[in-house]
């Protein structure tokens, strides 16, 4: 009985405290009189908020959603003087988004594998199908035609990673 009955103390105390505390900055950093009735309706209706089971789905992560586009050939040369990496594999160009794809407009993420020059190594030419960089760019892409375009504008490199 008296460990629980201590464990009851130590919250209402710690509840205590923390109201305290939450008084005094509200005091100092506004420099009047908080209004008790509305900063305790504030904190109930905040975390109110937090718990309620509809905006759950706007604190979980969500998986980005994959998009298609039709000028790859396009985004692929735009990556490739941005980044300036000798060559990008369009076939490796993978377009994501968080945004609700209903809209006309979104933004989107751009992963793409890079190719540098080919080394000579005495008097030979060694050309080596392993990509050497992650592209990886944001932009925005616009609903035209049946399908998304990315337009190559709004790309702009985030980082080139080199891959080993």
């Amino acid at each position: 009985m008296s460990k629980a009955l201590n464990i009851i103390i130590i919250i209402l105390l710690f509840i205590g405290f923390f109201e305290i505390g939450i008084f005094s900055s509200y005091t100092i950093v506004t420099s009047e009189i908080p209004d008790l009735n509305d900063l305790i309706d504030f904190q109930v209706n905040t975390v109110k908020d937090f718990l309620n089971p509809e905006n759950i789905n706007e604190v979980l992560i969500k998986d980005p959603n994959k998009i298609n586009i039709s000028n790859k050939k396009e985004v692929a040369l735009s990556l490739e003087s941005l980044s300036q990496v000798d060559g990008i594999n369009v076939e490796s160009i993978n377009i994501t988004t968080y945004n609700d794809t209903s809209e006309e407009k979104i933004g989107v993420k751009i992963e793409a594998l890079g190719y540098s020059a080919p080394n000579s190594t005495s008097g030979q030419i060694i050309i080596s199908q392993n990509p050497e960089y992650k592209v990886i760019a944001t932009g925005e892409a616009k609903y035209k035609e049946g399908g998304y375009k990315v337009d190559a504008k709004t790309i702009a490199i985030e980082s080139i990673l080199k891959l080993y």
